[in-house]
């Protein structure tokens, strides 16, 4: 498991408006083309560096593909970043204000302290 890998994701595609569209729409093409083109690229790096050992496990991998925000972060991932990636994903198909965020809310709200480890 890389809660560093998962996260790159949530923040690389949530700063592509092009990325957060195709991530809606097919999860599972954008998961693995994302893997296989974007996950060892280095932040804020040349095009030269990279990294090549860390890959998503198949858990991370799930979550990602079916949006299960939930699992997310029991795996590690930020809720900020799971946050944000999915209001722009998300809140246009509710009617009211913060309706996504209420939503978002309430499918966390069975977490207790301490919550999972979010330290990458």
């Amino acid at each position: 498991m890389s809660k560093y890998l998962l996260n790159k994701f949530l923040f690389t595609v949530d700063r592509d408006p092009d990325l957060v569209e195709r991530y809606r729409t097919d999860p599972a093409g954008t998961v693995q083309w994302w893997e296989a083109n974007m996950a060892d690229s280095l932040l804020n790096c040349h095009t030269g560096e990279a990294s090549t050992w860390l890959r998503l496990d198949d858990a991370e991998r799930s979550a990602l593909v079916s949006h299960d925000y939930p699992a997310l972060f029991e795996l590690g991932a930020h809720p900020f970043l799971t946050l944000t990636l999915f209001i722009a994903m998300f809140e246009r198909d509710h009617d009211e204000p913060l309706g996504f965020q209420k939503q978002y809310a309430l499918r966390l709200q069975h977490f207790n302290l301490p919550y999972p480890d979010i330290a990458t």
